[in-house]
């Protein structure tokens, strides 16, 4: 057995904003969030701000309304799409949360595709006040020197590569932007594929030791270079030509 599994990072790659930005600056906490955010760790910052929320009588479903005016490229859209149409696992490792990317994927009708979301979980709590927990906290602590203390992805990358190797051979395509993507391109090898962002950290990280990484690499920097390398990458492994990315080539080749 075989198969293709496809790694999305969240923030900056599927949607083009930063998640916990948008609902900060669209829900008024920006005087807060710059007050304190030198003073507390991230996932207790976002606690933090939702606090705040609540206590200005803000509920779960004002922020459900706030996630839902996050834009998602089109194209982004069809790629994830496509993708799944052609048999990829698909999945999500991201250090935003389960709440916002589980809002905004089923917004845009895409939540279902995805196997996995490895992320922050949230739960809500017996005051109504949605709460974000880390996926690696005191408990169950990571020992990566290249990762934020709450999530190591290179350590959830092995985990998955582990999973996988049970049952049969797979190709794995990451695609990322930020300085926490560079860990599990790391742990990325000869065959695999990864996709950093154009001009982000991640690409800077890889164009400066370019040897560290064995995956192939393809720069993206919009949503409409996103599909049409991720269905290149994909038609080269499975050897069937999606519509849309025959439709990219066919533009791609006017004068």
């Amino acid at each position: 057995m075989s198969g293709n599994v496809i790694i999305f990072d969240f923030d900056r790659t599927i949607i083009d904003d930063d998640s916990d930005r948008w609902v900060i600056v669209q829900m008024g906490l920006t005087p807060l969030f710059n007050q304190l955010r030198h003073t507390l760790p991230w996932n207790s910052l976002m606690n933090r701000m939702l606090e705040e929320l609540h206590s200005n009588g803000k509920t779960v479903e004002d922020v459900v309304q706030c996630l839902k005016q996050v834009p998602l490229h089109p194209r982004i859209v069809a790629a994830i799409k496509s993708a799944h149409a052609l048999g990829c696992d698909l999945k999500v490792l991201s250090d935003a949360n389960q709440f916002y990317i589980e809002t905004i994927l089923k917004h845009h009708g895409v939540l279902g595709l995805f196997s996995e979301i490895i992320t922050n979980p949230t739960f809500v709590d017996e005051q109504a006040c949605l709460r974000i927990t880390p996926y690696n906290d005191s408990l169950n602590p990571h020992s990566c020197n290249l990762c934020p203390p709450n999530l190591c992805k290179g350590l959830v990358m092995e985990q998955i590569q582990a999973s996988c190797s049970s049952k049969g051979k797979y190709m794995f395509i990451y695609l990322g932007d930020g300085n926490g993507d560079y860990c599990p391109t790391l742990k990325l090898g000869e065959g695999d594929h990864v996709m950093p962002r154009k001009n982000f950290p991640l690409s800077k990280l890889i164009c400066d030791n370019p040897t560290l990484v064995k995956a192939e690499v393809h720069d993206w920097d919009d949503g409409e270079k996103l599909e049409a390398i991720l269905l290149r990458v994909i038609e080269a492994e499975t050897g069937i030509t999606t519509p849309s990315n025959s439709l990219s080539r066919s533009s791609d080749s006017k004068p």
